[in-house]
């Protein structure tokens, strides 16, 4: 999980000259631009919208949205790189785009390790495993476990899009139980859920979010969540090692980013904010009525989080197979 502790001193990478921290007293004097490499309505876009209200209440200046969707997040992500390191350019950086995109794609248009100055985690939900209610007699993970074992067909398994947290979960919990499985690549969650409901899709492994609806309805069951310990919107799930599944800790995280070389004194200010937004108990609320976790981090600890996870990430990436160009 994402540690909360106090500032520490700054990467050397982000410090900013004497003379130029002084110039800085005025930041932000204009509006600053928020790229969303998602599109409108996900989590990222939900999530990010909801902390540049509050970036703006305590900055005092509008933090304004802009969605630049497209080949993973790639697009938007490159747009946040290549912007000027004036702090006016800021955005969302997820799971995907810091620690999967260079495994999965043969060539970026960024590097995931040296072109963001990154500021703080931004936010953190786990995958939980579903299947329709109407269609799979389960009722834990070890008797869907055996039962999709049993299927003469195989199963399947949606997710939005290759290399996505739900696909490489999908394929990973496949592989290490012994299923025939099948990945299914949708649009999003959206698309997902009714497939699931009518029949056409045998589970997903796919961010909490999401699902959450269709979970406190009774139309779906969740079997089991992928973080460390049970969370808090699903507090009667366990968790996969209490499912009996061991060795299965995967949350979708994000990082609030801008590009590399960003004065410190600004990644401090809006750090500074992004910590009294998580602390915030209406703040924490919002977050988890949709499923996710506000939580802070110093740019450090954001960086060495997404260095952490690469290792397994990669190695999930191959158990997949997936490759984009």
């Amino acid at each position: 999980m994402i540690r909360r502790r106090a500032l520490i001193a700054g990467a050397p990478s982000l410090l900013a000259a004497p003379a130029l921290a002084q110039s800085l007293g005025d930041w932000p004097n204009r509006p600053v631009r928020v790229v969303i490499p998602w599109p409108p309505g996900g989590s990222t876009d939900v999530l990010a919208r909801l902390v540049c209200e509050q970036l703006g209440t305590k900055l005092g200046q509008n933090f304004i949205l802009e969605n630049r969707p497209g080949a993973g997040g790639n697009i938007g992500m490159e747009v946040i790189a290549k912007s000027p390191a004036d702090g006016y350019t800021q955005g969302p950086a997820t799971i995907a785009n810091l620690s999967i995109a260079q495994f999965l794609y043969a060539r970026l248009p960024f590097d995931p390790e040296k072109d963001f100055s990154v500021i703080s985690m931004h936010w953190e939900l786990p995958n939980v495993l579903v299947a329709p209610a109407q269609f799979c007699p389960a009722n834990n993970a070890r008797e869907f476990i055996e039962w999709a074992r049993s299927r003469p067909n195989g199963v399947s398994f949606g997710s939005p899009g290759v290399g996505t947290t739900a696909h490489l979960c999908g394929s990973m919990f496949c592989d290490r139980q012994k299923i025939d499985g099948q990945h299914v690549p949708f649009r999003g969650a959206a698309q997902i859920i009714p497939a699931i409901l009518a029949g056409d899709l045998t589970f997903a492994l796919d961010n909490l979010a999401s699902y959450i609806p269709v979970i406190q309805e009774g139309r779906m069951k969740a079997f089991a969540v992928t973080s460390p310990e049970r969370w808090p919107s699903l507090p009667n799930i366990p968790t996969m090692g209490q499912a009996g599944i061991p060795d299965f800790v995967v949350t979708s995280w994000c990082a609030w980013v801008g590009p590399a070389g960003i004065p410190r004194p600004i990644v401090d200010r809006v750090n500074a904010a992004m910590k009294e937004i998580a602390e915030d108990p209406a703040m924490q609320r919002r977050f988890e009525q949709t499923g996710a976790r506000c939580v802070w981090s110093t740019p450090e600890d954001a960086v060495k989080h997404a260095a952490s996870q690469r290792p397994m990430l990669k190695e999930m990436v191959r158990i997949s197979g997936a490759k984009m160009d």
